[in-house]
């Protein structure tokens, strides 16, 4: 069975920077495309960015173009989501998550296995 554990998360001040990470484990040649979705109070989950294991493909939500990085470490079976410029409006617990098949999807029904989350809290 698959395990993904998300790890990085905390507390910092707008305009800063926090590194997220998901280790794959268990059976991970079964997975294809990691995202990452995030979930603020009151709201519903949502996508911020995802790659495939594939050929690397990349895909970002317009509110976090050009500030977030989506990366893969394929010795470490590991993918990471680098932040930057961060802002208030960033606060969420911030899931990874992965499907079994190659192709970035932006809705988390089409993702067959979650991490616990890890909460991001940006203040300003």
């Amino acid at each position: 069975q698959v395990q993904l554990v998300e790890s990085g998360g905390g507390l910092v001040q707008a305009g800063g920077s926090l590194r997220l990470s998901c280790a794959a484990s268990g059976g991970t040649g079964v997975i294809y495309t990691t995202g990452w979705f995030r979930q603020a109070p009151g709201k519903e989950r949502e996508f911020v960015a995802a790659i495939t294991w594939s050929v690397l493909s990349t895909s970002y939500a317009d509110s976090v173009k050009g500030r977030f990085t989506i990366s893969r470490d394929v010795a470490k079976n590991t993918v990471y989501l680098q932040m930057d410029s961060l802002k208030p409006e960033d606060t969420a617990v911030y899931y990874c998550a992965a499907r079994r098949y190659d192709g970035i999807r932006y809705k988390s029904d089409d993702y067959h296995y979650w991490g616990q989350g890890t909460q991001v809290t940006v203040s300003s």
